[in-house]
């Protein structure tokens, strides 16, 4: 990848190489691919390890210093892990704004890690390491000292599981995590002990989106099971473009295959439910879905100027249409990476505006975002 490859071993120095963030922002990671297992309904699937390294006081505790003993410590052992081939790693000091949203946006960081306006010196000890394909990384000294995280194509748990879990030990050969026989790994929030994982799932449900009554029916089981319904971005999150994640709330107590178990039971239902709203939709609102995908791909072809939740919605109603098969204007792996770079950061990026330190101007990037969408869905 242009401009971001870190080569290294766990005893080597390895100098910071700023990203050329267009370069970033115009390929996509492999867990976005559009042939993953019920594609349709799920985007991907997400296993996260909360770790933190014994020794050190947990991340709020830590002062500067402490917190760049950590961040080296686990930086060397990330670089050798060579993630996806070769690691790529990011410290958040010397990220500018937009590469700090790039990662957001591109699910590789948080906001609590490197908030927007944070200073460079606020940000001491913290950093990113992840791998080409960006299904597979690890957060430094964000609530805890390590966060592993990987992604997946599709409803494919299995796999995220399996490699999270494969860099999770490999760690823990050379380094001592934070562990008792009575209550697991030790974390900075009380719901991750025990295991430390959560597990998610990324659904794209426009069909219940638009029957609310039978969108809360889903909220409701989730609840039932112990799982939480979140926005695009997890915690706190609104769900933009009809995307919504489902997760695990509590580790304790539980072992990683029971926890796994429960959104293995009901992801299934739930994309089974959402086609079937879909067909039901389809039988007796044909004419209506209809305009509505026509529309939409209508505005996302001649508009002028787009905000970030209007071309999320418009997408989502493309993509829903193309599911039904009353558009086939665009393939699915467009409308995914679409539906990542019409996000503020990637806008940006992708433009090449130079603007410094400092982000565009709302009515600006809604310019450019249009600019973007008509150029990708009319080739103008």
């Amino acid at each position: 990848m242009d401009g971001i490859s870190l080569r290294g071993t766990p005893s080597t120095a390895v100098p910071y190489s700023p990203i050329d963030v267009r370069s970033f922002a115009q390929r996509l990671g492999s867990w976005l691919h559009p042939n993953g297992p019920d594609a349709d309904v799920v985007v991907s699937c997400r296993v996260r390890l909360a770790r933190n390294v014994r020794g050190f006081p947990f991340s709020p505790r830590l002062d500067a210093d402490r917190a760049r003993e950590v961040c080296e410590l686990l930086r060397r052992h990330l670089v050798g892990a060579a993630l996806d081939g070769e690691t790529i790693w990011v410290p958040m000091p010397d990220s500018p704004v937009v590469l700090r949203l790039l990662l957001r946006e591109r699910h590789l960081i948080s906001t609590d890690l490197a908030p927007l306006e944070a200073s460079s010196a606020s940000l001491a000890g913290r950093a990113v390491a992840f791998g080409e394909r960006e299904t597979l990384s690890a957060m430094v000294n964000e609530e805890d000292h390590l966060r592993i995280q990987a992604m997946s194509a599709g409803f494919d748990l299995d796999d995220a599981w399996e490699q999270a879990r494969a860099l999770d030990r490999r760690l823990e050969q050379d380094m001592p995590f934070s562990f008792t026989k009575e209550l697991g790994y030790l974390t900075g929030c009380p719901t991750n002990v025990g295991t430390g994982l959560r597990a998610s799932v990324m659904l794209h449900l426009p069909a219940l989106s638009l029957v609310r009554s039978e969108l809360e029916k889903v909220f409701t089981a989730a609840q039932r099971t112990g799982l939480a319904v979140r926005g695009m971005y997890g915690e706190g999150s609104r769900a933009a473009g009809d995307f919504y994640q489902i997760s695990n709330q509590i580790t304790l107590g539980r072992t990683e295959s029971h926890l796994i178990d429960d959104l293995r039971a009901l992801v299934p239902v739930i994309v089974d439910f959402e086609r079937t709203v879909r067909k039901a939709l389809l039988d007796d609102q044909r004419a209506a879905l209809q305009d509505r995908v026509s529309r939409s791909y209508g505005m996302l072809r001649t508009a002028r100027a787009m905000p970030t939740e209007g071309a999320l919605a418009h997408l989502s109603n493309v993509r829903l249409g193309l599911h039904l098969g009353l558009f086939d204007g665009a393939p699915l792996q467009v409308l995914n990476a679409l539906g990542v770079q019409v996000q503020r950061g990637h806008v940006q990026a992708l433009n090449a505006v130079d603007g410094g330190p400092d982000l565009l101007e709302v009515s600006e990037r809604d310019r450019l975002r249009a600019g973007l969408l008509r150029q990708r869905l009319s080739g103008r």
